[in-house]
């Protein structure tokens, strides 16, 4: 497949990277050649065509020819380069949504007749979390025959000097400055931002965090296709714990804007590197949970799922530069990727897709350096939980 990447940062270049193993045909667009080249590599063959998300002309001139288009640019571009991949008449692929025009729901879905008029697909929130998440919440609802809640949680820790971007810087700040949705007794609402405290504990060696109610888009695509009550998302970490610190002493607020020295660019692998020589950068933790909370033969069940990633320590091990989330979230994707529902049409999330499909994806996560586990217990009525 000739595969068209947008945005060649720190998860867009690994993507292009992992795609061209799978022996794709694979180019990248971005607004800075020079940089996106550096984040690539100097032993990388990956041409880079300059193009500015902002354009749509850019993008269709940089991205013809291609078969699929991976758009690992931030969401708030999400629109125009669904218009140009419709211009293109190609597949398109993303990794989170922006939920602008309907707060809940993602923008994406919109185009959904216009994808089924070209016969194209796309295949969006396609990541870890938005992602795996999805996948491993409606592989639990299946095991269940029925399903009262769902919740998602997070944690993502850096042990650095300076605050330091793991992830897009834009999607960090635009997340940190987004009410939480949340759904609750079958109806959606805006929650306040980092409210809804609450200790939870995550495998060893992380253990019990504080974690807080998060804008994830999760809860805006869960609920369409499960039967559930119940559906929340909620972060930790001393990441998301400076982030409330910020928010608590008002240096967070939408009005002004974005300020690179609390959310600097991400990191080029160089500098990663540079920074953990000097000591500045010591390690990196990400790590996801979902809990599923049914009844299976009248009987209260809680299904939990827990996957863990490489830590920034095992990945210089090993020989990678790159940080635990985009290391995460390039895998995901490329797995998506590989198992791409071309014979569908329209727009897809995650949890729609077949269950063949969702599970051979769950498979593959599982058979690379990520530990997917899956407890279940019973739960009594007076909610003590017995490992089943």
């Amino acid at each position: 497949m000739r595969i068209f990447v947008l945005g060649a940062g720190g998860t867009g270049s690994l993507l292009a990277q992992l795609l061209e193993r799978q022996g794709h045909t694979v180019w990248c667009g971005d607004r800075d050649v020079e940089r996106a080249a550096r984040f690539l590599g100097k032993k990388s063959k990956i041409e880079v065509k300059e193009a500015n998300a902002r354009n749509l002309w850019s993008i269709v001139r940089a991205g013809r020819g291609a078969n699929l288009v991976v758009n690992a640019s931030p969401a708030v571009f999400n629109k125009i380069i669904l218009r140009a991949t419709l211009r293109l008449r190609a597949h398109y692929l993303d990794l989170n949504s922006h939920l602008t025009h309907h707060p809940f729901k993602p923008e994406q879905f919109r185009f959904h007749k216009r994808f089924v008029a070209k016969n194209r697909t796309a295949l969006v929130c396609s990541g870890v979390a938005p992602g795996l998440t999805d996948l491993l919440a409606r592989r639990g609802s299946e095991m269940l025959d029925s399903v009262e809640s769902v919740h998602i949680r997070l944690f993502e820790s850096t042990e650095s000097k300076d605050p330091i971007s793991t992830w897009s810087a834009d999607v960090a700040y635009d997340e940190a400055i987004s009410r939480p949705r949340v759904y609750r007794n079958g109806r959606f609402f805006l929650a306040k931002r980092f409210e809804g405290r609450e200790k939870f504990r995550f495998p060893p060696p992380i253990g019990e965090t504080p974690v807080y109610l998060a804008a994830q888009d999760e809860v805006c695509l869960l609920p369409y296709v499960l039967k559930v009550k119940d559906v929340d998302a909620k972060i930790g970490g001393n990441d998301f714990e400076r982030l409330r610190r910020w928010y608590r002493q008002g240096r967070l607020n939408r009005s002004a804007g974005i300020v690179r020295k609390r959310f600097p660019q991400t990191l080029t692998p160089r500098r990663v590197a540079k920074l953990i020589r000097r000591g500045r950068l010591e390690n990196a933790r990400f790590a996801a949970a979902v809990l599923v909370r049914g009844t299976k033969d009248d009987e209260r069940l809680l299904l939990r799922w827990d996957a863990s990633f490489p830590t920034l320590y095992k990945l210089r091990q090993s020989g990678l530069i790159t940080t635990p989330i985009a290391y995460a979230t390039a895998h995901l994707a490329a797995i998506f990727v590989k198992h791409f529902p071309r014979d569908l049409t329209g727009v897809v999330g995650p949890e729609n897709l077949p269950a063949d499909v969702r599970r051979a994806i769950i498979a593959d996560a599982r058979s690379r350096e990520f530990h997917i586990s899956m407890k279940i217990k019973r739960l009594k009525n007076n909610d003590e939980e017995d490992e089943f």
